[in-house]
């Protein structure tokens, strides 16, 4: 799977990234800024993600959403766009011969979006319908809650859609002062991949991003993790199945121990054959879904696993995980060389299957610079795991799963916190 990328930096400070995939007859053009909610601030929370709303709404030189989507759409491209906390991304993909009109759409909109008052008050209704669909997707609610456990009444534990009394009152003026704080050209990268040749793509860019003004951005505040006891969070809400996150504080993203996490993640809840998997559902059939994640930021990192779980066996359930996250603080989870492969191999594999669109490989290459300062290729990557002992697994775990450091969000009609809070010990 090698792939060859290069990278430039223009003058303006913009950073190109072009990833050259022969074979292919597409390319995705995405433009990455390093501007999402935790840069946000009480006044203006959830307008990183309304942002991103607004820019295929209309230029100046295309008017409409529909000027923009009858374009896209004539040479049989696809476009959108994703709000982070710590990024933002817009991208259209396409035949390769209409990459040009890609990056002149997508650097019109960066530079020149219209941001009209009477799009603005109408994108309002749709967002606040967005909040809608989470606030009644508990399985997709408990991916906010769980942060708001963690980091608390900070941009980093607020909902990257914003609170709907914040979104009701943005102004026009309020995405010119976002926009002027953090869209700045050294702040961006531009990734491309796909049937590309580099040398035309990097003069493209230049064409069309190379006027970019580049300036002082904000900086996001630091976090500071303090935690001394095990914490719950509970959302009242009446429903058919409970949803639950539970895991630990580890380490930032530009940690070498990210590597360690990600076996872990793997062991505990990646695919059907992991540990909770197999503990939570097929030997006990305490839940539908069950799996684990291992997420880095740019200063914080946690592993948590996710799970939905029958409302009459909630408890049981909990237990069953904490067991095995004790299994491993307690150096008892018996490891062996046979189960640490088998988790390497499982996430290499997703490396490399989530690597076969250009879509995908732009993500890949674009989320590494804007993030992590340095672009680490599928190989290295790969390498990395590989090369991850199972003494080194075994070590964290001890070093991070902790008790004191324990997170349990659930959504579920429970008004009594206690039979929770006497489940958080090893």
């Amino acid at each position: 799977m090698s792939m060859k990328y290069t990278r430039k930096v223009l003058q303006n400070g913009l950073r190109v990234i072009t990833i050259p995939m022969p074979s292919f007859e597409s390319a995705t053009a995405m433009v990455m800024v390093g501007a999402g909610s935790r840069y946000e601030n009480r006044q203006n929370n959830g307008i990183s993600h309304f942002l991103e709303h607004m820019a295929f709404k209309g230029t100046a030189k295309r008017p409409t959403a529909q000027d923009i989507a009858i374009l896209i759409d004539g040479v049989g491209g696809e476009f959108n766009a994703f709000t982070e906390r710590e990024f933002t991304g817009y991208h259209i993909k396409s035949p390769v011969t209409h990459l040009e009109l890609s990056l002149d759409v997508l650097s019109d909109m960066l530079q020149n979006s219209k941001l009209d008052k009477i799009e603005i008050e109408k994108e309002k209704g749709v967002i606040i319908q967005e909040l809608n669909l989470y606030e009644d997707t508990p399985s997709r609610k408990i991916l906010d809650l769980y942060p708001e456990l963690l980091y608390g009444d900070t941009p980093m534990g607020w909902d990257i859609g914003g609170r709907k009394e914040v979104i009701k009152n943005i102004t026009r003026q309020d995405f010119v002062d976002y926009i002027g704080s953090l869209y700045s050209a050294d702040n961006i990268t531009v990734v491309v991949a796909g049937g590309i040749d580099t040398e035309r793509v990097e003069e493209l860019i230049e064409k069309y991003f190379g006027k970019m003004k580049s300036f002082d951005t904000l900086r996001y505040k630091k976090l500071v993790e303090n935690q001394i006891k095990p914490a719950l969070n509970i959302k009242q809400k009446d429903t058919e199945q409970v949803h639950l996150a539970v895991g630990f504080r580890t380490v930032s993203i530009v940690d070498e121990e990210k590597h360690i996490f990600q076996v872990l993640a793997s062991i505990l809840g990646g695919g059907m054959s992991s540990r909770l998997f197999s503990e939570v559902r097929e030997k006990r059939g305490l839940a539908y879904y069950v799996g684990t994640t291992s997420e880095n930021y740019q200063d914080a990192g946690t592993l948590y696993s996710i799970a939905g779980l029958d409302r009459e066996k909630v408890e049981d359930g909990i237990k069953v995980i904490m067991e095995e996250y004790s299994k491993f603080s307690k150096g008892k989870a018996n490891l062996t060389e046979k189960e640490l492969n088998k988790a390497k191999e499982f996430l290499k594999g997703h490396i490399v299957l989530g690597l076969e669109n250009s879509h995908a490989v732009a993500w890949f290459y674009g989320l590494a610079e804007i993030l992590e300062k340095k672009i680490e290729t599928p190989e290295e990557l790969m390498a990395k795991i590989d090369k991850v002992t199972m003494e080194e697994v075994e070590a964290a775990a001890k070093k991070y799963f902790k008790q004191s450091q324990l997170n349990l969000a659930i959504i579920g009609n429970f008004p009594d916190r206690q039979r929770f809070e006497k489940l958080l010990k090893f």
